[in-house]
């Protein structure tokens, strides 16, 4: 048992990060107090609406109940994202959760398909995804628990009003003993002789002090960089978007779709997330390649109904800090970098610091150890994102020059390892600590045109016959599991539905 525990954690600034900390460390640190200060005059960022799988971990750790969660945030469910235009106009392919098919002999179930495709067979890889065929048939259920049916393998996240969670977030931390101050952060004082944060001080002079602090103040960087110099590290040459614009819309008919949308534009890339009361609508984009007029004119355009709101930008510089954790403050969420949210990783990576903090909760002596491997393991998980990110940019066909030089620049030796090992066999190599496990890629990269040219050669030894009627069977399950489902809006008026 430590005898110099932590007992006092303040957090700085509100928002999604700040109260999925807040509501974690409330939750799980019963003898720790926990304070969390934002100011109402600050607005908070609130683009983040879609999340992906993992999100249900995080919920069940706090033991929230999901029905409730969603009635509270006008959630829907997400099965995938649909990627529009992204190879080239017209090109249409969607990246769902879970699993494709099921693997014989160790052999990856994609080789199986690989090895059809090379004798002629046209069916999509998709047939044997049930989120995938759920999605196009605007289907939903919530999944079994029996793994031998096959909806045991639906997985799904949820879209959901950013600003509301956090409000959720908040009244349910405050009943688990987090206390909140309102005020404007105006100044920190470090201690003398190590550099740690002593305290920070208020607009209305109150001294905060403790003995762990969490920075959640967003792009500012109150405690991360204001204070502590922590270096950025910029990745804008990879990830060139510096620019986003918000509107939402009133959802159209039936525009209460299981899955998000991405649809490449001409300098960047439009979001379409569906909720219950609004469609989130926005265009990130490459200052260097469009104006912000510009920006909001195709947005316009392009909304499913009538906007609910006016235009809210955001500027932003892909990249991380190049320490997450320094002395006695732990960054977590814009404060410790940012990747667009093209694969609506965000709020993951919210969720994933808080996961390590808890993982590696110091005491007051702050072991070096510790913090380095918060560090090693934050850094590695952000570059395998990162990674997947710039794939969709990279392999691209389209003709404008923002996507000829996304197409023509050099990327990092980490994927294009990847990049080059898929092209020979459709062979994937999976880190631990990657997000996007190996359906993810298989999905990306197929969808973005990267073809391999052969197949694994073990997949010769299975017998053909045996092998093309089982992948047969077990796409007509898909199908007849997926059409089975009811639709996704009479299961959310069902199971979730917000009030008006």
């Amino acid at each position: 048992m430590t005898r110099n525990p932590i007992r006092k954690v303040l957090i700085v600034g509100g928002g999604t990060a700040g109260w999925m900390t807040a509501a974690a460390l409330g939750k799980v640190l019963k003898s720790v107090q926990v304070t969390l200060v934002e100011s109402d005059a600050i607005a908070t960022v609130g683009v983040g609406e879609a999340t992906i799988p993992p999100i249900t971990t995080f919920n069940q750790l706090l033991g929230i109940d999901e029905a409730a969660f969603m009635k509270a945030t006008q959630a829907s469910f997400k099965l995938a994202i649909e990627f529009v235009d992204w190879t080239r106009p017209g090109s249409r392919y969607l990246h769902p959760f879970g699993s494709f098919g099921l693997d014989i002999e160790a052999i990856k179930f994609h080789q199986l398909w690989l090895k059809a495709r090379s004798l002629g067979s046209t069916q999509p890889l998709d047939d044997f995804n049930l989120s995938a065929t759920a999605a196009k048939l605007g289907r939903f259920m919530l999944p079994s628990k029996d793994p031998g049916q096959v909806l045991s393998s639906l997985k799904y996240a949820f879209h959901f009003d950013a600003g509301l969670y956090a409000r959720f977030l908040r009244s349910f931390a405050e009943a688990r003993g987090v206390q909140r101050l309102e005020g404007r952060v105006v100044d920190v004082g470090l201690r003398g002789e190590d550099g740690f944060i002593r305290s920070v001080t208020l607009d209305d002079g109150r001294e905060l002090e403790a003995d762990l602090f969490i920075d959640c103040s967003g792009f500012r960087g109150l405690l991360i960089h204001q204070a502590l110099d922590t270096p950025y590290e910029d990745w804008s040459h990879w990830l060139p978007n510096d620019r986003a614009v918000a509107m939402p819309c009133e959802t159209a008919g039936d525009g209460l779709t299981p899955y998000t949308r991405a649809a490449a534009d001409t300098a960047g890339w439009r979001w379409r997330i569906p909720l219950q009361h609004r469609t989130g609508n926005g265009y990130v984009y490459a200052s260097a390649h469009l104006s912000d007029d510009a920006a909001v004119a195709r947005l316009r355009a392009t909304l499913d109904g009538p906007p609910r709101g006016e235009p809210n930008f955001i500027r932003f510089k892909a990249g991380r800090r190049r320490e997450m954790w320094v002395k006695n403050c732990v960054a977590i969420g814009l404060a410790s970098g940012f990747l667009e949210p093209l694969e609506s990783t965000s709020i993951h990576m919210i969720q994933s610091g808080i996961t390590k903090l808890l993982a590696l909760f110091p005491d007051r002596g702050f072991d070096p150890v510790e913090t380095a491997e918060y560090n090693r393991l934050t850094i590695l998980q952000t570059e395998l994102i990162r990674d997947f990110i710039i794939l969709h940019f990279k392999a691209n066909e389209r003709d404008e020059p923002y996507w000829q030089q996304a197409r023509e620049m050099a990327i990092p030796e980490s994927l294009q390892r990847k990049i080059d090992l898929f092209a020979a066999r459709g062979r994937l190599f999976q880190s631990d600590y990657d997000l996007f496990a190996e359906p993810s890629w298989v999905a990306v990269m197929l969808g973005q045109n990267i073809r391999p040219r052969g197949y694994d050669p073990l997949v010769d030894s299975l017998d053909a016959q045996l092998v093309q009627d089982q992948m047969q069977r077990l796409a007509a399950l898909v199908r007849q599991t997926a059409e089975a489902l009811p639709s996704h809006q009479a299961f959310i008026a069902r199971y979730c539905a917000a009030s008006a």
